[in-house]
Parts: structure tokens; C-alpha cells; sequence
């Protein structure tokens, strides 16, 4: 570029920062708007070339006018929006660096803990933050440092919008990949928003939780309480994304506790101690009994040595038991299918069950489990509710001399 160019352009770029400087909020929203249409999607030579080699020094005043504005939510998102041309262009270290040296980040976690802020500004943020994150493991520790993962996690909580509650589980998920200082950090936050009563955020949770449990690799003890309650939701997405996390948890360290603690929810205490209980008030109960048979036959026909174990354990009792439920369709449905894996891999299994059963229900189970439930008379469901099966030594003996 020849010299007489450069000074036009470095004119053009003086004259544009002094209307800013001397520009009321109007005439900056204009200003703001424009450099979007132009600029979004530039690289940092291509937007270092847009304001003759001084763009960061646009990218500063926005930054100063954010921070002096953004608890009176004046253009926020406008402002948020242009700071992401800045940090997301490609090459953009230096812009990070600048964004961050001023307090950018602080200013970000405290803009998305505003009351005020709206849902759309407050995603906007956490999209800023995400591309912060995605940058290096320096730029994740910074976020953490800044109480970060708490400032997100309540955000993710309090927000009643789907955009937002999305990008704060994105920028969780960047946070503990690649920051081993600080994703143990990250994984506990996430197991303390198990106990969300927001569905959607306590689906975005699990599946995020999912994500970083792979990296983390050893779970914490008190991550299979919470994950189980989930299963009594109504929420079909929850129960899935808790079924899924259940899978991979089952070959960790946590497999015999989440094993018994799954074979128990079969038999829900709350009911025992008290029938008279409203159904209403059950329902949730009986919802999470299905989910947990579902759940037991899904990890017994993975591998013969899971199915062994829960023989072991005592689950072909529970199975019975929940099996004469007749409160709930579903949680005898898949009570009887999950026996049928055992009675059908087990002939030690097959001849207790029939035991317990008598001949002519043992018959209807093994012509149709799926719908014996509804071919179950009132005398037959109390045989199975009190049935004594215990077959866990039997089991056990017949394996060790195998």
C-alpha cells in the first residue's frame, strides 16, 4: 500500500474513532450495527486491514462502554455482539489478550449474573465465554479462577430460556476438557445440579455431565444418589440421558453401590411404610421402579457377568416383587422383562421362578412377559409381592463349583 493510501485509510479510521468518542448512545448503536454488517465473520488481518492496523483500538472503546453501561443494560447485546466479531476472528490472540488484561471476563460472569440482564444478553455472554474457553487451557483456568463455574452453574438454574441453559452446558463441557487443574471443579458443579427440578436443565445437566464424567474417569461416590431420584421423572429425555450416564457408570468404581442401589428401588420403601399413601403421591415412585428394571435388564444383557452378579445380589426377588405392582402397568412390564432375560440365561433362575409362579402363571409369562401384567389376577400379584425367592447362595455355590 502506498503511502498516500495509508494515510487516507488511518484518516478514515481517526475520523470514524473520534465520531465514536463524541457520539451519543444513538450514534453509537448506528456505528455498531454497521461495523457488524461489514465486519462479521473477518479474520483479525482482514479486520486489522478494515481499521489500518488499529482495530484494537475499537475494540477497546466497546470494551469501555460496556463496562461503564452494562448494569443499566444500555445496547448490551449490541455491544456483546460486536465484541464477538473481535474474539471469535480467526488469529485472534491478541484481541483475547487485550479483551482479558481489562477485566473482560469479570465483566462477562458479572453481566450474566444480573438480575436484569435479559435471557438473550445473558446467552450472548455465555457465547463470548464459550469462545474465551475454546482458546486454551489459560483462558479456562482464568474463567474458574473467576468463580466461573459458579456463576454458569446458578445461570443454567435460573434461566427459564432454552438458548441460554444450552450455551452455559456448552461452556461447563469446554471448561473441564483440556483444564485438568480444574475440571474435578467442573464434574462436582455438575453433580450438584442434579437436584434441579428444571427438566430441561437437568437433561442438559446429565448429558453434559456424561461428557465430562469420560474425562474426569473416576466418579464421585454421591453422584448415584441424585442420578437414580432422576429416574422417577416424567421427563422421557431425563430418564434416557440418565439411563445413558447409568451405562457408562456401571463400569466404574461406583458399579456395586448404583447396582444395589438400583435392585432396591424396586421395592419402593416410601410405599411399604405406608400404603395409604395417595396414588398421586406414588406415582413418581412407581415411575422410577420401572425406569430402575428398565435400567437392570439394559446392564444384565450387556455381559453374562453383570446378570450373575445381580443374581447374586438378590435382584431376581425384587424383580418378582415389582412384578406384582399391579399400581403401576409399566413398572410390571418392564419388571417381566427383565426376569425373562434371567429365567432365560439361568436354568437355576427358571426353576425358582416357576417355583414361585405356579405352573399356569409361569406358562403366561414365559407365551407373552411383556403382557402378563394384564393376564394377572389379584390372589397371583400378592403371591409374587410376598414371594421369599432367595437363590443368591444356590447361585453362588453352583458357580464356584462350575
Amino acid at each position: 500500500m502506498s503511502s498516500s493510501r495509508e494515510k487516507a485509510a488511518t484518516n478514515r479510521v481517526l475520523n470514524f474513532l473520534c465520531e465514536w468518542d463524541r457520539g451519543n448512545k444513538s450514534t453509537r448503536m448506528q456505528m455498531l450495527q454497521k461495523f457488524l454488517q461489514e465486519n462479521t465473520g473477518k479474520t483479525s488481518p482482514e479486520l486489522e486491514l478494515e481499521f489500518a492496523q488499529a482495530a484494537s483500538l475499537f475494540l477497546t472503546r466497546i470494551t469501555a462502554w460496556m463496562r461503564l453501561t452494562y448494569m443499566f443494560s444500555t445496547c448490551l447485546q449490541l455491544q456483546l455482539r460486536a465484541l464477538g466479531v473481535f474474539l471469535s476472528a480467526a488469529s485472534n490472540h491478541q484481541y483475547l489478550f487485550e479483551f482479558l488484561e481489562v477485566g473482560g471476563v469479570m465483566t462477562l460472569l458479572e453481566i450474566i449474573s444480573q438480575m436484569q440482564t435479559s435471557e438473550e444478553e445473558k446467552a450472548e455472554a455465555l457465547r463470548l465465554l464459550c469462545i474465551i474457553s475454546n482458546a486454551g487451557r489459560k483462558y479456562k483456568e482464568i474463567i474458574c479462577e473467576s468463580h466461573g463455574v459458579k456463576v454458569v452453574a446458578e445461570c443454567m438454574v435460573k434461566s427459564d430460556s432454552e438458548e441460554t441453559q444450552h450455551t452455559a452446558s456448552r461452556l461447563l463441557e469446554s471448561l473441564a476438557h483440556g483444564n485438568p487443574t480444574y475440571q474435578q471443579h467442573v464434574y462436582e458443579g455438575l453433580v450438584s445440579l442434579l437436584t434441579c427440578s428444571s427438566p430441561t436443565t437437568t437433561q442438559l445437566t446429565l448429558h453434559t455431565l456424561h461428557a465430562v464424567q469420560v474425562v474426569v474417569k473416576t466418579p464421585h461416590p454421591a453422584v448415584v444418589e441424585p442420578l437414580l431420584n432422576l429416574l422417577s421423572s416424567f421427563q422421557l429425555e431425563v430418564q434416557y440421558e440418565a439411563l445413558e450416564l447409568i451405562k457408562y457408570l456401571h463400569q466404574t468404581e461406583v458399579r456395586e453401590a448404583l447396582l444395589n442401589a438400583l435392585i432396591a428401588l424396586l421395592k419402593p420403601t416410601k410405599v411399604l411404610q405406608d400404603p395409604a399413601m395417595e396414588k398421586m403421591n406414588d406415582l413418581p415412585l412407581f415411575i422410577q421402579q420401572a425406569a430402575a428394571a428398565k435400567a437392570l435388564r439394559m446392564l444384565a444383557v450387556e455381559t453374562r457377568e453383570t446378570s450373575e452378579e445381580l443374581i447374586s445380589l438378590g435382584v431376581v426377588h425384587h424383580l418378582l416383587y415389582a412384578m406384582g405392582n399391579q399400581e403401576h402397568a409399566d413398572a410390571q412390564r418392564q419388571a417381566s422383562l427383565a426376569l425373562m432375560h434371567f429365567v432365560s440365561s439361568f436354568p437355576v433362575v427358571e426353576k425358582h421362578v416357576c417355583r414361585a409362579m405356579g405352573p399356569a402363571l409361569f406358562n403366561s409369562f414365559m407365551h407373552n412377559a411383556e403382557l402378563l401384567y394384564m393376564n394377572m389376577d389379584e390372589i397371583q400379584a400378592d403371591i409374587l409381592l410376598s414371594n421369599k425367592v432367595d437363590i443368591s447362595r444356590e447361585f453362588r455355590d453352583q458357580n464356584t463349583k462350575s
